[in-house]
């Protein structure tokens, strides 16, 4: 897919305004239902209702630095492939690929003062976790 990472952007995007009820402008005018089956959140588990202690990302936030970690066993067959922290714009703020090898999927990331290049104007952000198997997930956090 050549817009593959624009896709995943909007999608991010989107999730961000399911997650607070809303649409943010970023994805104004998409159908919530097209995300139906690739954006799951502790709320809307869909098909995966029974994987959402192992897949949903639990985020712990101390100053500018924020700790992600999904318990989530690693394995050549099964494992978290990528950690974000996205905010309602969909702005990527902090991103960790990881490896089958990978003893745990934890990533740590500091955060940008507001005055930096980014332009998020909200306390709220995101945090995603990408399992190869069970798909793309979401959680809302104060930072």
């Amino acid at each position: 897919m050549p817009n593959r990472r624009t896709f995943l952007k909007s999608s991010l995007a989107v999730a961000a305004g399911l997650a607070v009820g809303h649409i943010s402008p970023v994805s104004a005018g998409q159908s919530c239902s097209s995300l139906k089956g690739i954006i799951y959140t502790k709320q809307n588990p869909g098909k995966w209702s029974g994987k959402t202690k192992g897949h949903l990302p639990n985020v712990k936030v101390e100053g500018n630095r924020v700790t992600v970690t999904t318990t989530h066993g690693m394995s050549d067959e099964h494992y978290i492939v990528r950690h974000t922290i996205v905010s309602k714009c969909g702005e990527v703020l902090g991103e960790k690929t990881f490896r089958p090898s990978d003893s745990e999927a934890k990533s740590v990331f500091e955060l940008p003062d507001t005055s930096s290049k980014y332009a998020w104007d909200t306390t709220t952000l995101f945090a995603t976790s990408f399992c190869n198997k069970h798909d793309l997930w979401v959680a809302a956090f104060e930072a």
